[in-house]
């Protein structure tokens, strides 16, 4: 397990009802092929070592013993092999029959769960043949060893604290009090369930439901391994519907009757994360703890790393876009209501963030009835402007139907540079930033004079890297596009464009192949723009990636870095990711004076860098820690 991923699998062999030899040697060759391909938490049906639909054999001597001893096969298989497997049989404890879960490592019987909820309606009636392991705390002899028999066993790796796994069986689910609340709040970062669950119509739905529910409210891993098609069909139907889910979202499922596997990579990391940030997650002392060494170092092959995290894709990107745009226009619209604004003033410099800002104040005003015209829309002109920005700042406000405004800032910012004795052929931040505060000053006197508010145009990006001008750009009175990410004010641009049709979507068209600049140096001498962003901070699509990571996903330097470098790798080299990666570090820690006096903006997404909402840091905290760690990549 390298960065805290843990490889887990769902497997239903080959089985003959009542056959436990047989059954045994197929999930022995399960486990070495699983143990070949770095699987470390292998979980295999219940009652697999005999089959669910024994019926009244359960009752006989001979298939209990047989048991055993196909048992005993299955430890011995796992001896030498850093893997965690959990089979199912039925087992006699103080002379009362049990549905069982065995947890089997390194050649041992690391301990029984007995399932709590025995089904007794339609086809199921296992009160017939088990009692109920509700409160039992008892051992059996088993190779050698006294075993424990506990429905609160979890099973520790001593050399990886974030790696604990508890166990349920079936209806233990289902129950009004499932077993794996009491396991996750004991620390149980990862649940398994060993189940035969029959296959009836919208059965799968309602197990995914319940299954990304249950993974979500409890900020745990699901491992799900199903009965599959060896079981009897006298009346039932067995599929190998398996599912692995981890807090909400399905990692991984075995489509039904397929004879397949289900095999992820669980991130425990972000789980023991989520833990520490979510303080509706109560954990408490409890639970009987065994320790194995099960967690090898195996890499990450099969999850799929998101180059574009922010950014959904397929049909999703799509119903997220009209969310958001839906969730920005309307807070803006409650803003412009409770202050009683007669107006929205907007500076548009004919990028994508007063492109989208522009879009959102249109559906604000058209939400609550109020005319177009009352939105100004500014164009200022200054030293950096190229006549393609500025034709297409123009060019959509005038499509849009607003109030069009243009002053320019050079004679301005000229006089000011006089004022402050600063050389205007010295193009230090001094002359960059004096140009965005003009500007800022310009939107604030307008919104005065027309008793309206000033719309910030600034993107989560762009806080996260300071890559704003303090009191500035920096500052709004309102600033709908405050948490939302470079790469995705792209698609927002895009999806409203095809809305909207016609002139306007032309304009954004144009909008959205200019480069990213704040234009504030003087273009080339062919007029094109000479300040390109992404040259001087770093790629936005690293720097999301990174942002990501750190805030969402709670990574270091070294798992971001690694799933940068699978998310990445064929466009970035690794000196490239280090440096935008350590660029990232030292910027965000030392830019946090610019985030603790943000103006009001409206989270729409999982990650806000607003002090009032989702971040709270000192200005003035080190970045030492991370920086040493991404520094010796």
């Amino acid at each position: 397990m390298k960065h805290s991923f843990l490889r887990s699998a769902a497997v239903s062999p080959a089985l003959k009802v009542a056959d436990p030899a047989f059954n045994a040697q197929c999930i022995v060759e399960a486990i070495e092929g699983q143990a070949a391909a770095g699987t470390e938490l292998l979980v295999f049906p219940e009652l697999s070592l005999c089959g669910y639909t024994c019926g009244d054999l359960f009752l006989n001597e001979r298939l209990l013993k047989g048991c055993l001893c196909a048992l005993e096969a299955v430890a011995r298989a796992t001896a030498g092999k850093q893997m965690l497997v959990y089979v199912g049989l039925p087992l006699v404890v103080a002379g009362k029959l049990y549905n069982c879960a065995a947890a089997v490592s390194g050649g041992r019987v690391l301990g029984f769960v007995p399932k709590t909820y025995l089904p007794t309606y339609g086809e199921f009636y296992e009160a017939r043949h088990f009692v109920s392991g509700a409160g039992l705390d008892a051992s059996v002899r088993f190779m050698g060893e006294e075993v424990p028999v506990a429905g609160d066993l979890l099973i520790e790796d001593g050399a990886h604290p974030q790696v604990c796994v508890g166990c349920e069986i079936c209806e233990d689910l289902w129950a009004a009090h499932s077993p794996s609340v009491e396991h996750a709040a004991h620390g149980a970062t990862v649940i398994v369930n060993l189940s035969a669950s029959n296959e009836t119509i919208g059965k799968r739905e309602y197990r995914m439901t319940l299954l990304s529910a249950h993974t979500g409210k409890n900020l745990c891993a699901y491992v799900y391994a199903d009965a599959g098609m060896g079981e009897s069909t006298s009346d039932m139907v067995f599929s190998g519907n398996h599912f692995i889910y981890e807090n909400g979202a399905l990692l991984k499922e075995a489509l039904p009757f397929r004879g397949e596997g289900a095999v992820a990579e669980i991130d425990v990391g972000f789980l023991a994360s989520e833990r520490r940030r979510q303080n509706t997650f109560v954990s408490k002392a409890g639970g009987r703890r065994v320790a194995a060494r099960f967690v090898g170092e195996g890499e990450l092959t099969l999850r799929t790393v998101s180059a574009l995290p922010f950014v959904p894709q397929g049909k999703e990107l799509e119903r997220r876009c009209a969310l958001i745009l839906s969730m920005q226009s309307a807070a803006l619209a409650r803003r412009l209501e409770h202050t009683k604004a007669k107006a929205a003033v907007i500076g548009v410099s004919g990028g994508l963030d007063s492109a989208l800002a522009l879009l959102v104040t249109a559906r604000a005003f058209d939400l609550i009835g109020k005319p177009r015209e009352e939105i100004i829309a500014v164009t200022m002109p200054g030293f950096g402007t190229t006549l393609k920005t500025k034709n297409n700042s123009l060019a959509l406000m005038h499509a849009a139907g607003f109030t069009v405004k243009s002053v320019n800032i050079g004679g301005g910012v000229m006089r000011h540079f006089k004022d402050i004795e600063h050389d205007p052929e010295v193009r230090d931040i001094t002359y960059e930033n004096a140009q965005a505060r003009y500007r800022t000053m310009i939107l604030m006197d307008l919104a005065n004079q027309a008793g309206g508010l000033v719309i910030g145009t600034g993107d989560l990006s762009e806080l996260a890297l300071g890559w704003c001008t303090y009191n500035g750009d920096h500052m709004s009175m309102y600033a709908v596009n405050s948490s939302v990410p470079k790469t995705l004010v792209k698609s927002l641009v895009a999806y409203e464009a095809k809305r909207v049709g016609g002139r306007m979507e032309v304009v954004l068209g144009s909008i959205l192949n200019t480069e990213i600049s704040p234009e504030l140096l003087p273009p080339d001498e062919a007029g094109n723009i000479a300040q390109k962003t992404e040259d001087i901070v770093g790629p936005y699509e690293l720097h999301d990636f990174f942002l990501f990571h750190f805030l969402r996903r709670g990574d270091g330097p070294q798992k971001t870095f690694a799933l940068a470098q699978r998310a990445f790798g064929e466009k970035y080299d690794r000196a490239t990711l280090k440096k935008w990666l350590v660029n990232f570090y030292r910027r965000f820690f030392a830019q946090q004076f610019k985030r603790n006096c943000v103006p009001d903006g409206v989270k729409v997404g999982s990650v806000s860098l607003s002090p009032r909402a989702d971040w709270r840091m000192p200005s003035d905290a080190s970045a030492a820690l991370w920086l040493e760690e991404a520094e010796a990549l």
